[in-house]
């Protein structure tokens, strides 16, 4: 089985211009990079969905998703905190005796 190879986000970017702007098939682009045309073809569509913010990186999010993940980091502590209140609530409301 062959390895993934892993592919920066200039060589992206560059292979998404030469496709672009050299009026070739998508397949002759890609064979002469010596990449798969699905690989390109992904590539294109993640251009076209996100422009710029394409290709943030490993660990690094897209702008667009930093948000949700920032709202749903607070969603899971305002829940800990609710429940850790209710807990707290039963304890102290049980009547004594």
């Amino acid at each position: 089985m062959e390895k993934q190879r892993k592919y920066d986000r200039e060589f992206k970017l560059n292979s998404i211009k030469l496709y672009r702007e050299s009026g070739k098939k998508m397949e002759e682009v890609a064979q002469n990079l010596g990449i798969p045309k699905s690989t390109l073809y992904v590539w294109v569509q993640e251009f076209k969905e996100h422009g710029e913010d394409s290709f943030p990186g490993n660990g690094q999010l897209k702008p667009c998703n930093e948000e949700i993940y920032r709202l749903k980091k607070q969603l899971a502590e305002v829940t800990m905190e609710r429940d850790i209140l209710k807990k707290a609530a039963a304890i102290f409301l049980k009547p004594k005796g």
